[in-house]
């Protein structure tokens, strides 16, 4: 064979492995195959911490001087300028966005623990064999089911009313560990009814969250970790639009999104975040949070 004829074929060759490939690259990401960076995945934190306070509109938070730690966070990491709660009372949102369902809860009443075996964040987060928990503050002790005790609410604390969901991994917030390391890979934080402002003000939550979170804050920032912070409602005034902020190592620091979110997007988003292949609920229909993590 001549050189040329030789160096034709190889080009030939060549040519037909590249399109080979391109199509099975093609052929993977249409069946669902993994390109995170590619389509905009969500990323995959080594641990994640969710706070969720109370009863208050974007504009009472977001650039309110009463809120200087909150606004640092979301000035620092990322901002939703656009999420919404779902409903009215408290309790049918904290309900929605641990099960992508409001499971039939309709009002603040005292449920009996374990009424729903409804699948759940923390029951997917168990049954795929990952770490999770929720620290409670002022809860009696480690696993209580009161309704009530001093400024603790059960109703801000739905994983007591799912059968599947351990009452052991309902933790006080006493047991929120100093050394990060250990923390869960996925967990809750509720603070009381202080504390989360519902009774208090606005400043009162903020200096909560900066004294018993900022060090998370700051840890995660280097430790590919995510604080997310949430509220279950508005004040009843703003068309249920809520503060949501991010903040973390894989979070894009001083972005936003005016992409409309609910509850059950950001359900959808922890649970791809820990690599869960099923979703609760109106989770499965619901879309992942984009736009605001860093490459």
């Amino acid at each position: 064979m001549s050189g040329s004829s030789a160096y034709r074929r190889a080009r030939t060759l060549v040519a037909s492995a590249t399109a080979l490939a391109a199509a099975a690259i093609g052929l993977w990401t249409g069946l669902g195959g993994d390109s995170a960076q590619a389509a905009g995945a969500v990323p995959s934190p080594d641990h994640v911490v969710v706070v969720v306070l109370e009863n208050h509109a974007y504009g009472q938070v977001i650039g309110s001087s009463g809120a200087p730690y909150l606004n640092s966070l979301a000035s620092g990491g990322a901002n939703l300028t656009q999420s919404y709660a779902l409903t009215h009372p408290s309790q049918p949102n904290y309900v929605a966005l641990f099960s992508g369902s409001t499971q039939g809860v309709t009002d603040d009443s005292c449920y009996t623990p374990g009424f729903s075996a409804a699948p759940n964040l923390a029951s997917e987060q168990l049954a795929a064999g990952r770490s999770w928990a929720s620290y409670n503050e002022t809860l009696p002790s480690q696993g209580s089911t009161t309704c009530s005790s001093g400024n603790y609410a059960r109703k801000h604390n739905p994983w007591f009313g799912f059968s599947n969901v351990p009452t052991s991994t309902a933790r006080t917030f006493a047991q929120f560990p100093a050394d990060h390391t250990t923390l869960p890979q996925l967990s809750f934080v509720i603070p009381n009814l202080c504390s989360d402002m519902h009774d208090c003000s606005v400043s009162t939550g903020d200096t909560w969250l900066k004294n018993n979170l900022g060090a998370y804050a700051t840890w995660a920032r280097t430790h590919n970790s995510l604080l997310v912070v949430t509220f279950d409602e508005d004040n009843r005034l703003s068309g249920n639009r809520i503060p949501t902020v991010l903040y973390g190592g894989p979070v894009t620091p001083g972005s936003s999104s005016a992409t409309t979110y609910s509850h059950y997007d950001l359900l959808r988003t922890l649970e791809d975040t820990q690599g869960l292949t099923t979703h609760a609920g109106n989770a499965a229909s619901a879309k992942d949070i984009t736009g605001v993590w860093a490459s």
